[in-house]
């Protein structure tokens, strides 16, 4: 039983286990973000940290015990350098794990897992805008059809009014053409009248004459 036993073995002995988080943690540290399967990226979170807990305080004592578990020279230097600089106030949680999925070979779940003040874009979180959507009850949706049907209705109207513009150009052309015939007719006539007159004045004057 496993009654009381912190820690994950990850399917290897202590020597071994001690060698492959440290191994993790110089990449770590060196890269700021590396992809492991996940049960080595929770096996790796409570080794690290407390590493960068101790790189905060810049002392002989901190360094030697932060090289105990490191064995790298480089990386306890970028640790007590940049990293610290970087972590700053922070009280703790300094790594982000992200799971990526399974491994097409065995299946195995995969895992990323980075320093969290050197990543520039945070995760989006579903709702971290503050925005809330709720479901409406329908209404504005059913009003949009009968907005769209009504556009077609109007311009059927226009198009409808357009035909019946020109069927009264037509007639008020011919109007205007019955209404001009109108006016010559009386002019005509008019016209006729005074030559017969004349014609018959014309026939009178001629019989006088013969006469006289």
């Amino acid at each position: 039983m496993r009654h009381r036993k912190k820690g994950k073995k990850i399917g290897r002995k202590k020597g071994h286990r001690k060698q492959t988080l440290a191994a993790l943690s110089r990449s770590l540290i060196e890269n700021k973000r590396i992809r492991t399967t996940l049960a080595k990226a929770k096996a790796l979170r409570p080794f690290v940290e407390p590493l960068i807990t101790r790189a905060k305080e810049d002392t002989d004592h901190n360094r030697r015990q932060v090289f105990r578990h490191l064995q790298d020279k480089q990386a306890v230097a970028e640790l007590f350098n940049e990293v610290s600089d970087r972590v700053g106030d922070r009280p703790g949680g300094y790594t982000r794990i992200i799971k990526l999925g399974r491994r097409s070979g065995d299946g195995a779940q995969l895992a990323m897992i980075e320093l969290v003040d050197y990543n520039d874009v945070p995760p989006s979180t579903p709702g971290g805008d503050g925005s809330r959507t709720r479901r409406g009850s329908g209404k504005g949706s059913r009003d949009e059809p009968s907005d769209a049907q009504e556009e077609p209705s109007g311009e059927a109207d226009t198009v409808e009014e357009e035909p019946a513009e020109a069927e009264a150009e037509p007639a008020d052309e011919a109007a205007e053409e019955e209404s001009s015939d109108e006016e010559t007719e009386p002019a005509a006539e008019a016209e006729e009248e005074t030559d017969s007159e004349s014609a018959e004045e014309a026939a009178d004057e001629d019989k006088e004459k013969k006469d006289s």
